[in-house]
């Protein structure tokens, strides 16, 4: 039997995100959530206004950042289960409930739903979202679209030291508590990227790089192994572009790899 959206809390931390934010908001109003929790990070845009418009409760992280901002929003809802949602995803008429009804049935912990990621014109965004669908990562585990029990994610927390790589972290440590994961199959999102540019792809390679260097950081040897995924991504991304006749992406992982390690080197250091 199905679960009722009206059981969940959707969450959305949001910084400058007046371009992304109001289909977002506009598809989680539609499917029932109970409510719309915007945890604004000291926007300078209209994405306040555009929340309080689209009937959200909006709260401020004081820019303290994204794992801070996911824990206020957590902390001031009301209902049994959260659903985390980056402001760059859309979901489907009835994707709230049935990703809530696959967690219960499946007797999962957390799960997040499969994302379709998607960009404008431009070559990076492009690359970006060939990327995301055809990378491993796909099937990992985060916190883009993501329901969980309020109490489990207030007990298991975040750790704020954290800028990025915090989904990487929070995997590691529910796994080693013991506690059940999962990307679904079934109810698939629309992915979104702001942007479509260079310096989008940029920002987005040195944060995914500097994550995995405080992954490194804080595991030392056990998180050793982290340092190998941009080149592995790197060569496995050149070798499927490659054998599908697509070439152009070959630039797009050079650059990742290069970038990611630069990230890395971040991480390590700061």
């Amino acid at each position: 039997m199905g679960r009722s959206p009206a059981e969940v809390t959707a969450v959305v931390p949001a910084r400058n995100a007046e371009h992304l934010l109001p289909r977002c908001l506009e598809a989680l109003r539609q499917s029932g959530v109970a409510e719309i929790i915007v945890v604004d990070g000291c926007s300078t845009d209209r994405t306040v206004p555009i929340a309080l418009e689209a009937g959200a409760r909006v709260v401020s992280d004081d820019g303290r950042g994204l794992p801070w901002a996911r824990t206020l929003g957590v902390r001031s809802s009301n209902t049994r289960w959260v659903l985390l949602v980056d402001a760059d995803v859309v979901f489907g008429p009835t994707g709230v409930a049935d990703l809530l009804t696959e967690l219960v049935e499946g007797g999962y912990d957390a799960l997040q739903a499969g994302l379709e990621s998607v960009a404008g014109p431009g070559f990076w965004g492009q690359a970006l979202a060939n990327h995301h669908r055809t990378g491993r990562s796909r099937h990992w585990f985060g916190l883009v679209a993501t329901i969980v029990d309020r109490d489990l994610m207030l007990g298991v927390g975040f750790d704020d030291s954290f800028k990025s790589g915090e989904d990487i972290e929070l995997r590691w440590r529910m796994r080693d508590s013991g506690l059940r994961t999962a990307v679904s199959r079934r109810v698939l999102v629309e992915h979104r990227f702001a942007a479509d540019d260079f310096d989008f792809a940029l920002d987005q390679f040195l944060m995914d790089g500097t994550g995995l260097g405080r992954m490194i950081r804080k595991h030392g040897w056990r998180g050793a192994r982290l340092a190998l995924l941009p080149a592995a991504a790197a060569l496995r991304g050149s070798a499927l572009s490659l054998a599908s006749g697509q070439p152009r992406w070959v630039p797009y992982y050079a650059a990742f790899c290069w970038w990611n390690y630069v990230g890395v080197a971040r991480g390590l250091t700061s």
